[in-house]
């Protein structure tokens, strides 16, 4: 694991279930960061509030539709949703670096159930308008300027750098198995009784997560120092991170694969329709086996014990290589088959680059340094999406989804050689029981921080 000068925090004293799994820098089980009561609680309220976002997710964008006809208004309410980070991320981690986690997560929790109980009430009362939704999609997105950094940062103040891997993965898989169960449920709702009630109950689910926070042991959370209030904290941020190279290329790369690898929107939609000419419910299971995908890849994380960048490279070269292949697949079920594998590589690239930018980073810049990451990683899509969306438009979805699938292979293929030019290694050609291997070995002279990390 890349163990920059943030990887370390002060322990907590030693109390009852979390010694073991605290204390352990590796672990051999899947589920080891659960053996922490604060973050058992944590993931659990998780697991509800996780749910109820996928389903207002979608009853918003039915709401929607439903008052306007306009798929383009729906594309507001999305681009409104996302925008707050694309525009005031930055700002969020500097005031997170400065903030208590715990209290302000329940502060930015309490903002977004308050949000799902008015539209819950706007539109089971008959008095909903498109503003209205528009209006809350902004709000959703301000709050999550601040809970973003804060949930991110938070989880190693929960289990430490020692499970850091772990519990990022399980995230994860808490986030991709919400994923699948939200959108069935909020079909079930909309069909049976209408948005509101999903809206309402997403509203609801959020006393999971506050009960969690107010029922965590602060004395078993590993301390960490706050930023003081100080000028030019934003600039000294993106200097931390300009100045170290296990920091600013694995960004650099999930920028690439967010803005041009993952819109799957887009693609398969477009798959669904002109290629294979099978409408909705092909476009619904290629969405279903994706997560799929990405829920196996966050359980296997979860198992290893590290998060190398060699591990993000080789995984970021495999996704958008499997994009490739996949853009030229002949038949449906071929193309099906291969969602899954690059639902496993993509959700792979994501939680190595999360937790190997988290593990290098200094505690007290961490705020800072991930708001810079989910904003690079968020707000990629929508500025990719219209170029993407144009491509396959004008030349077809195969080109599209090619091509996207080839950028992301390009840029991890690049940034794999500086790294491995900065860390001290170079590429070796050989033989391996009969079949030809490359690897990367050191050159007489490396740099021992990236040797370690790659």
């Amino acid at each position: 694991m890349s163990t920059g000068s943030g990887a370390h925090s002060a322990p907590a004293p030693a109390t009852h279930d979390s010694t073991a799994a605290r204390d352990s820098p590796r672990s051999s089980s899947m589920f080891s960061s659960l053996k922490i009561r604060n973050y058992r609680l944590f993931f659990l309220g998780q697991v509800v509030s996780n749910t109820g976002t996928w389903m207002q997710r979608i009853a918003q964008d039915w709401l929607v539709l439903s008052l306007t006809g306009s798929s383009a208004a729906v594309g507001i309410t999305t681009a409104l949703q996302f925008l707050p980070m694309l525009l005031f991320g930055l700002y969020g981690g500097v005031l997170v670096d400065r903030l208590p986690k715990r209290p302000t997560l329940l502060v930015t929790q309490t903002a977004m159930a308050l949000t799902g109980l008015a539209l819950a009430f706007l539109t089971l009362s008959g008095h909903v308008q498109v503003w209205h939704v528009y209006l809350a999609a902004f709000a959703v997105g301000m709050a999550t300027v601040v809970d973003n950094p804060a949930r991110q940062s938070f989880v190693s103040e929960m289990v430490g750098p020692g499970q850091l891997q772990n519990a990022v993965s399980l995230n994860s898989a808490n986030f991709q198995s919400a994923r699948l169960v939200g959108p069935a449920v909020a079909g079930l709702l909309i069909t049976g009784v209408g948005t509101g009630w999903a809206f309402l109950l997403n509203g609801l689910s959020f006393v999971a997560p506050l009960a969690s926070l107010l029922l965590m042991r602060s004395r078993e959370l590993h301390v960490v120092e706050r930023a003081p209030r100080a000028k030019g904290q934003l600039r000294e941020g993106l200097r931390y991170v300009a100045g170290r190279p296990e920091l600013i290329w694995p960004i650099v790369l999930v920028g690439f694969i967010g803005t041009f690898g993952f819109n799957f929107p887009v693609w398969l939609s477009a798959y669904a329709d002109d290629i294979f000419d099978s409408g909705a419910g092909a476009y619904s299971l290629f969405n279903t086996l994706i997560a799929l995908g990405s829920l196996a890849g966050a359980l296997l994380a979860a198992r290893r014990g590290t998060a190398r960048l060699r591990v993000l490279i080789a995984a970021a070269v495999a996704f958008g290589a499997l994009e490739v292949v996949a853009a030229t697949a002949p038949t449906l079920w071929l193309f099906s088959l291969l969602m899954v594998p690059i639902g496993i590589f993509g959700l792979t690239v994501n939680v190595t680059a999360n937790t190997s930018v988290q593990m290098a980073t200094d505690p007290a810049m961490r705020g800072r340094v991930m708001a810079l990451f989910m904003m690079v990683f968020v707000g990629g899509s929508p500025l990719g999406a219209p170029l993407v969306g144009w491509v396959t438009d004008a030349y077809g979805p195969r080109v599209g989804f090619a091509l996207g699938g080839l950028v992301s292979m390009t840029a991890a293929t690049a940034i794999g050689l500086v790294l491995a030019r900065l860390g001290g290694l170079r590429v070796s050609l050989g033989w391996h029981h009969g079949r030809p291997r490359i690897r990367f070995v050191p050159r007489e002279r490396s740099e021992e921080r990236l040797a370690t990390a790659v």
